[in-house]
C-alpha cells in the first residue's frame, strides 16, 4: 500500500489544529497563573490554527478524492482523539468512563471508514 501524502499533511495539520484550539479554549481551565493570559493565547493562536484549518482541508479534500464530507469527518475524529487526551493529561478529566471509550472507538471507526471506504 502507498503511502498518500496528502493524507500524512491533512492529518497533521488537523492533529495540531485541534492541539491548538484545546489551548485556546481550555488553557483558562489548567491553572490560575495561566488563566490570566488565556485570551491572548486565544488570539496569538487563532491565526495559526485557521491556516492549518485551511491546509488541512485543502490536502484532505485532494486525498480523499474531493470530498467535502470525509474531510469534514476526518476531522472531527481526529479532534476526538486529541481531546480526551490533553483533557486527561492537563485536567485530570478520566478518559477511562463508558461513554468517553465508546466515543473514542467511534472516532476510530470514523477514522477508519474514510480511510479505507
Amino acid at each position: 500500500m502507498s503511502v498518500n501524502i496528502n493524507l500524512i499533511y491533512c492529518f497533521s495539520c488537523f492533529l495540531l489544529l485541534h492541539i491548538g484550539v484545546w489551548f485556546s479554549a481550555n488553557l483558562q481551565l489548567v491553572n490560575n497563573s495561566l488563566s490570566s493570559r488565556s485570551f491572548m493565547v486565544m488570539l496569538c493562536l487563532a491565526f495559526p490554527t485557521s491556516i492549518l484549518a485551511y491546509y488541512g482541508t485543502k490536502f484532505g479534500f485532494a486525498a480523499f478524492s474531493n470530498s467535502a464530507w470525509s474531510v469534514r469527518f476526518f476531522a472531527f475524529a481526529v479532534s476526538y482523539l486529541v481531546f480526551p487526551i490533553l483533557t486527561w493529561w492537563f485536567l485530570g478529566e478520566s478518559i477511562f468512563t463508558v461513554k468517553t471509550a465508546l466515543c473514542i472507538i467511534l472516532s476510530i471507526v470514523i477514522l477508519l471508514i474514510q480511510l479505507y471506504m
